[in-house]
């Protein structure tokens, strides 16, 4: 993550998906619950609607909490689904992921690129 959030010690991909209505107590609530993680750790933690079309990211930070959303126009996220709680991205899976693309092949698509 870059631009004007401050970038995250890790990115959390929640599995499950969640009621886009919820807020900042209800999200860190999630966090606390299914991840035993303290929503206040500095990690990015990133949530999808049911369809799969909007995301919101929760982070905390020295001065405060950010709550972003991010709507899709066409198709839908690639989301991880198991029985965790949530996994942990890289900085280029989560790139890939905002724009819509499989992510779960970035590693694949390298090596496929860098042999050819």
């Amino acid at each position: 993550m870059s631009g004007l959030i401050v970038n995250p010690g890790r990115i959390w991909l929640m599995v499950e998906p969640v009621d886009m209505r919820c807020g900042i107590d209800g999200l860190s609530l999630l966090v606390k619950q299914r991840l035993q993680q303290s929503p206040c750790s500095g990690s990015a933690f990133v949530f999808c609607n049911r369809a799969g079309n909007r995301v919101k990211v929760l982070l905390w930070d020295s001065a405060g909490v950010w709550l972003c959303q991010r709507r899709l126009h066409q198709g839908r996220f690639v989301w991880q689904r198991s029985e965790e709680g949530g996994i942990t991205m890289t900085q280029a899976q989560w790139e890939w992921l905002i724009m819509g693309v499989d992510w779960r092949r970035l590693s694949a698509t390298i090596c496929v690129k860098k042999y050819s």
